[in-house]
């Protein structure tokens, strides 16, 4: 087991502001303070609305835990990690892999879903900070992170896993996901494929966009015009996506591919599909791989990313800064596999006989 304490100094992050700093600011003693932020009696209305612009100003977290809970130099021994949402099973091999590094150090857990919603992404890294947690790895729902910015530098080490929201200088460790994306794309355009459907989350998360940069990339480089390709973003799980696939097909052209670009969307596209008999008529690659996929007819074409890799390689950056390493903020990128097992491979059929309704 390796040893850390408070990593503040160590991580070159501002410190926590202290109660006493507070106090100090609103002119009036640690006491009050404490009385005021826990709610206590006895605060005329006037001090705390001076403690509270204090706290505002200061950007102070209550301590949640009481003083003799600590450890020996400030730290709790726990972690926060909040992903996407923990039923998808991506969140839980990234949560794997970020758990097997912590035990290794003897530390603690505490995973939440943020439902790729940015305002409960900051009250939980806030809620995260006021635990005295002593790291956090962020499965971000921001493209630019500027929800963020209030809380980088309070002295708790943060990691970006999966997704890389832009303009923060801090540790990022996520898969090739543009590049891979093209990848996939220009296998459907090889194959003649030219109404290729794409299907992503809301374009808030940045793996949606840079996946849908990598589409229409792959257009350009092929030097194909997008003429013939659809777009359908913001969809949120495989309920959505089925409904987006069968609208599809009750249009005048139909694609003859579908990129499917987060694994809950595949499903969604894979049911559709079945529903309408064209699971051997259209071309279908995910992003992601799917359990059973390979025992599907035909087998699911997908890119595979590696999220427990990823879990343990956030977490280990992480721990390097806690046990008092001064690092560069560094964007680490673990490969992705393209793997064909069929159902990429098939040609495009312009004459499809669409089921009537």
């Amino acid at each position: 087991m390796t040893s850390y304490s408070s990593v503040g100094a160590a991580s070159g992050a501002r410190r926590r502001p202290t109660m006493k700093q507070v106090a100090r600011l609103a002119g009036v003693g640690v006491k009050t303070v404490s009385r005021v932020v826990n709610g206590e009696p006895n605060v005329s209305d006037r001090t705390a609305e001076r403690v509270w612009a204090a706290v505002r100003e200061l950007d102070y977290h209550v301590d949640l835990r009481a003083g003799s809970l600590r450890r020996p130099g400030g730290a709790t021994r726990t972690i926060a990690l909040l992903v996407g949402s923990v039923d998808n099973p991506f969140a839980g091999e990234l949560h794997r892999g970020v758990e097997d590094v912590a035990r290794e150090h003897d530390v603690a857990v505490l995973a939440s879903s943020l439902d790729e919603q940015p305002d409960r992404e900051v009250a939980a890294v806030e809620d995260s900070i006021k635990r005295h947690v002593d790291g956090i790895i962020v499965n971000t729902t921001t493209v630019d992170g500027a929800a963020l910015e209030r809380v980088l530098h309070l002295g708790v080490p943060i990691v970006f896993v999966d997704r890389a929201p832009h303009g923060i200088g801090a540790d990022c460790v996520t898969s090739d996901t543009r590049s891979a994306a093209e990848r996939a794309t220009l296998h459907l355009l090889e194959r003649g494929h030219r109404r290729i459907a794409l299907l992503t989350e809301r374009l808030n998360v940045a793996t949606a966009v840079e996946r849908r940069e990598g589409f229409t990339a792959a257009f350009a480089g092929y030097g194909v015009d997008l003429g013939g390709a659809v777009v359908v973003s913001g969809l949120v799980g495989a309920g959505a996506a089925e409904c987006a696939v069968t609208g599809l097909f009750n249009e005048p052209c139909p694609p003859t591919a579908i990129f499917s670009g987060q694994n809950l969307l595949t499903e969604g596209a894979l049911h559709a599909l079945h529903n309408l008999e064209l699971r051997n008529r259209i071309a279908h690659v995910g992003f992601d791989d799917l359990p059973l996929a390979d025992m599907l007819q035909p087998a699911l074409t997908v890119v595979r990313q590696d999220p427990r890799r990823m879990g343990r390689v956030a977490a280990q950056r992480l721990f390097r800064r806690l046990e008092g390493e001064v690092l560069r903020p560094e964007h680490i990128v673990i490969p992705t596999q393209f793997i064909t097992r069929g159902s990429g491979e098939i040609e495009p059929d312009d004459r499809l006989d669409l089921p009537t309704s």
